[in-house]
Parts: structure tokens; C-alpha cells; sequence
């Protein structure tokens, strides 16, 4: 009789074993669906500062159809900022995705194509011929060209430059200057000229000149108090020179590329890189 006690024992454990399995199993699940919410959080973040982006192109729409151009132009600044933040924080946070990819290079269209073209034709353009508003068609047109070449393009180009004029610095270039003519008389021959500057402006997103990416250079690890020195100084020119220096920068940088290949006599060498996640500024 004695050995029947401790085979009744095992047999009552086994049973109390077998009763708490579910509810670990049950936690376990628990966790385990906390820990994929979490990390489908990690992917909304990139798609939210992309929706923002999106949100100030659409914006700026608005605002310029109310011929408030100052503040359309400053709500694209806000959208280049927002595709700046998108692809780093989807990198940083290793949540890049091809949906990502594709809903950035939509989202600028709208907001670096379509926003500053409209712009400039609300501003300047529509009292013109039809061959020079036209150019403001062509700057979205080009600007679409420009974001699906450098889709196709992703991996195999060298990455320390841009080939055509990246579709924000273009918008920069466009929206910059609204800023500078306002308030000012636009006679026609400003009119003409902001024609011609759009077609150049579109014509440039589609060349084969390249542009400094400057991905090379990462002083914020190498010497970051310079770093810091120079956004401070940046800040105080921007602020006290607000309609000159963006005006000045961005068309600064979109002569950068013909006036390197004139001085240069040739196009910079490329060198082949590994394929990464396109989620930069176009």
C-alpha cells in the first residue's frame, strides 16, 4: 500500500501542472502580442512624420489659393522638414520599408511638386501666356520624373552626390523666392523672369548634373561643438535675413551642378555603393 501514495502524489502533480499550462500559455501569448503592437508602433512613427509632411503640401495649397504666400511658403519649409526627420528616424529606429519608401516619394510630389508650382503660378504666372505658366506644369512633371529615377536609381549611384537637382532644394529654390518678391511690384519683366527660372528650375530635376548629398560629412559625431556653433550662427542669419539667405542658399545650391561640370570640365566619377533604403531627400 505504500508505494500507491507517492504514484497518487505524482498523479495529482501532473494534473495541477497540467491545469496551469493554459493560463501560461495564455500570458505568454499576451506578452508576445504586447511585444508586436510595439513594434508596429516603431513603423507608424516614419508613416506619421511622412502624413505630416503630406499635411503642410496640402496646406500650402490652401493657403495660396487664399493668396497667403508667405505662409505657404513657410508651411513647404515645415514639409522639408518633416521628410528630413522621416527617413531618419526610420532608419534609426531600423523600421525602413518599401510601403515607407513609396508613400515619401508621394507625399513629396504633393508637397515639393505640386505645392510650389502652384505657388508660383498663383503669384506670378497666371497673368502670363500659356507658354509661361506651362513651366509651372512642368516643374510638378519634372519634379515626379526626378523622385521615380532616384527610386530607380537607389543602390546603384554614388552616394555622395544626387544626379539632377534633388525635388526639395528645387522647391526651396521656388518657394524662397515668392518670399523675396513679396510686397514688391511684379512687373513683367519679373513675371517673365520667375517663368524662365521655373523652367530652369524643372529642367535641372531632370539633368544629369550631380549635387553634393553632403552624406559624406558627419560632423555632429566629429566635432560637435562646431557643429553647434555653426546651427547657432545659421539660426541668427536666417533670422535676421529671412528673405535673402534661404533665397540665397537654395539658389546657390541648385547652380552648383552646372557650375561644377563647366569648371570641372567633366562629371564627378561614381562610385558603386551597396543598395540601401532610399528614404532620403530626393
Amino acid at each position: 500500500m505504500t508505494p500507491a501514495a507517492p504514484r497518487g502524489a505524482r498523479l495529482r502533480r501532473a494534473l495541477e501542472a497540467a491545469s496551469s499550462r493554459p493560463s501560461k500559455n495564455l500570458r505568454r501569448r499576451h506578452w508576445q502580442q504586447i511585444r508586436e503592437q510595439r513594434g508596429r508602433g516603431v513603423f507608424l512613427l516614419p508613416a506619421l512624420l511622412t502624413i505630416a509632411n503630406l499635411f503642410c503640401g496640402f496646406y500650402a495649397l490652401l493657403l495660396a489659393v487664399n493668396h497667403r504666400y508667405v505662409e505657404a511658403a513657410l508651411a513647404v519649409f515645415v514639409a522639408m522638414v518633416m521628410d528630413m526627420l522621416d527617413g531618419r528616424v526610420a532608419r534609426l529606429m531600423k523600421a525602413t520599408s518599401q510601403f515607407g519608401v513609396e508613400f515619401d516619394s508621394l507625399a513629396d510630389v504633393v508637397s515639393f511638386g505640386v505645392a510650389p508650382a502652384f505657388i508660383l503660378y498663383s503669384f506670378a504666372l497666371s497673368g502670363l501666356p500659356r507658354a509661361a505658366w506651362f513651366g509651372a506644369a512642368l516643374f510638378a512633371i519634372c519634379g515626379a520624373l526626378r523622385l521615380a529615377r532616384f527610386n530607380v536609381q537607389t543602390g546603384t549611384a554614388d552616394k555622395r552626390f544626387f544626379i539632377g537637382l534633388p525635388i526639395p532644394a528645387a522647391a526651396g529654390a521656388a518657394v524662397s523666392t515668392v518670399i523675396l518678391l513679396q510686397g514688391t511690384e511684379l512687373t513683367r519683366w519679373i513675371q517673365t523672369a520667375l517663368a524662365v527660372g521655373t523652367y530652369v528650375l524643372a529642367l535641372l530635376m531632370v539633368s544629369t548634373f550631380r549635387y553634393w548629398s553632403f552624406k559624406e560629412i558627419d560632423f555632429a559625431r566629429r566635432r560637435p561643438l562646431q557643429t553647434l556653433l555653426v546651427v547657432v550662427l545659421g539660426v541668427m542669419v536666417v533670422a535676421t535675413n529671412h528673405e535673402i539667405f534661404p533665397f540665397l542658399l537654395f539658389v546657390g545650391y541648385a547652380l552648383s551642378g552646372p557650375v561644377y561640370r563647366f569648371w570641372s570640365g567633366r562629371a564627378p566619377s561614381a562610385a558603386p555603393i551597396a543598395l540601401e533604403a532610399p528614404r532620403e531627400s530626393h
